[in-house]
């Protein structure tokens, strides 16, 4: 992989990244953290987990977080040899079957880091598997100072790993770097610190908003928001997939697209594999990058991360990546979508009462 000298660098192809995070983890020579919700027991979690014991035979500081439930695929067997040589694996709030089984096991991490030596840092919408390796995705590459800001955030989720967490406001806490902001969100019926965020961010749209996203479930405040941008004469555009990974979803957010559509919402499918990027442009200066999905599920329940920024790097890194997903994808089709099956509606009325869980 040839070296990144830049200090931001946006991947949407995972195996230019999975490239590149294994050469960064190769030239560590103080620690490696890494954050996310799911690793494969496949080719390319085999590939770090070896990557990462060769590092600990070093002597290299060692931490992995992984999510309980999004790492089903691993558990600590599979890191055996990587625990002998000393890291630290966690599993983030092990399911528990009591009373509490669903409203404490519905709430996993759904945050994706890689930090290594203070310097270097990744941060974005993929998980470390070989089961989206021809998906298009986004993801960060950080070199430089940034990285200690979002190692804060790190520290702090390996700590209460295994703890239930109230509304701490330490853990909650904006965390600012020169041009950025990093904004973090934990399960909240009320709080939904991201939401909000975005909510302010297109208020304050003057000529565009584009939202890139796998799953489309949008609550009423932000359908809300977004029609009356469009009503303001704001270019108001969401990029999706025409088949993501999660069928169930794709059948509920029909239900939205043909009203929104009408209101000056303007969508685009992509069409070549699944689109799994997770990003926000707005008046191609004001970005967000990260892990959560436009979806009721991840600003309700999960506890996720965006890097927030009006960095002009960055911001025309996210604009070159929306590009080319434009020229990949095709126009939402209003008559077609008025002429779908029965069936279809009749689902979309049946899921809708889950679309909180989707």
């Amino acid at each position: 992989m040839k070296e990144i000298n830049e200090p931001y660098h946006l991947f949407a192809d995972p195996i230019r990244y999975y490239n590149a995070m294994i050469d960064d983890i190769e030239s560590a020579v103080h620690y490696i953290y890494i954050e996310t919700y799911r690793i494969g027991n496949d080719v390319i979690g085999t590939k770090f987990k070896d990557a990462l014991t060769k590092k600990a035979k070093q002597g290299i500081e060692i931490k992995l977080l992984i999510d309980f439930w999004g790492g089903s695929a691993v558990n600590n067997s599979f890191f055996d040899e990587l625990i002998k040589f000393g890291a630290e694996v966690r599993f983030f709030e092990k399911i528990k079957f009591n009373t509490d089984i669903f409203t404490r096991g519905h709430r996993r991490n759904h945050r994706k880091l890689l930090i290594i030596d203070d310097s270097i840092c990744y941060i974005g919408s993929s998980n470390l598997t070989e089961y989206n390796m021809n998906w298009r995705e986004s993801v960060l590459r950080i070199n430089g100072d940034l990285t200690l800001t979002i190692k804060k955030v790190f520290n702090l989720d390996f700590k209460i790993y295994n703890k239930y967490v109230l509304m701490k406001a330490n853990y909650l806490r904006l965390l600012r770097y020169r041009q950025f902001e990093v904004v973090r969100d934990m399960p909240s019926i009320t709080k939904q610190r991201v939401m909000r965020r975005y909510i302010l961010m297109i208020r304050k749209a003057k000529e565009s908003v584009t939202v890139v996203t796998p799953y489309f479930l949008p609550g009423f405040m932000l359908r809300k928001t977004m029609i009356d941008a469009a009503r303001r004469g704001v270019k108001v555009r969401v990029i999706i997939p025409l088949r993501s990974d999660v069928g169930l979803v794709d059948v509920l957010r029909n239900k939205y697209m043909g009203h929104l559509h009408l209101n000056g919402i303007h969508f685009s499918m992509y069409q070549p594999h699944n689109l799994h990027a997770k990003l926000l442009l707005i008046d191609g200066a004001h970005f967000s990058i990260g892990s959560p999905n436009f979806d009721y599920r991840s600003f309700r329940y999960m506890y996720e991360l965006v890097l927030l920024g009006r960095q002009k790097q960055v911001a025309e890194q996210v604009a070159a990546h929306i590009q080319y997903t434009l020229e990949n994808s095709q126009p939402f089709d209003y008559e077609q979508w008025k002429r779908r099956p029965l069936i279809n509606k009749f689902f979309e009325w049946l899921l809708l009462p889950l679309r909180h869980l989707l």
